[in-house]
């Protein structure tokens, strides 16, 4: 490996641990309570080099929820390019958000941190880009329901309202994994899952 190469490394190593130890303080004592120079004690680096990869705290924890809905995003491009049509397509999106939440948690975590709280902690310019990447993923929804009405398998529809009942149901219903021994004691949870999925589908088809 050349020095370019093991530099790059480097960087991405150090990226890694400040990204982690802002999620973990986030998740720990909030936005608020979190400064720089604990992050930096927690990664155990300078605060000199924080701030060589990022202006504020604020632009770390939005780095880290642009890197989370692009994981995201690449599951659903997935799901789109290769799933048969609209309705299997919406259904495997579903499922692949509920996989996202268990399977990379840990940036879900942290998006819900932010998208749960009344608050807006971002400078515009700073929330513009990270709805862009939200964005994206409401795009290839969007355009399957498009597609979908396209084959007349879907009624006539505002695609884009709809993708957007579609997320927020299901962002929504996984809160209550929550109450999983609580109101939900006696549900299945992953059942009732995909029964607001396809009751939802089954109001789009024709």
């Amino acid at each position: 490996m050349g020095s370019k190469e093991r530099r790059q490394r480097e960087k991405e190593l150090r990226r890694k641990q400040i990204l982690g130890a802002a999620r973990t303080l986030l998740l720990k004592k909030g936005l608020g309570a979190t400064s720089i120079s604990q992050i930096a004690r927690l990664s155990e680096l300078s605060v000199g080099t924080i701030y060589f990869y990022f202006n504020s705290k604020e632009e770390i924890f939005a780095a880290l929820q642009e890197e989370g809905l692009d994981i995201l995003h690449g599951m659903i491009t997935e799901i789109a390019e290769t799933a048969a049509d609209p309705k299997d397509q919406l259904r495997r999106i579903a499922l692949a958000y509920l996989n996202f939440t268990e399977e990379n948690k840990n940036y879900f975590d942290v998006i819900n941190y932010f998208l749960s709280s009344p608050d807006i902690f971002f400078a515009p310019e700073l929330k513009e880009r990270i709805d862009e990447h939200g964005n994206k993923i409401l795009s290839v929804v969007r355009g399957i329901i498009e597609e979908g009405i396209r084959k007349r398998l879907f009624r006539e529809v505002n695609a884009m309202k709809h993708a957007i009942v579609l997320w927020s149901t299901l962002h929504g219903l996984i809160q209550f994994k929550k109450l999983r021994n609580t109101i939900l004691h006696k549900a299945n949870f992953d059942e009732l899952y995909l029964y607001t999925v396809d009751s939802y589908l089954k109001g789009l088809l024709q």
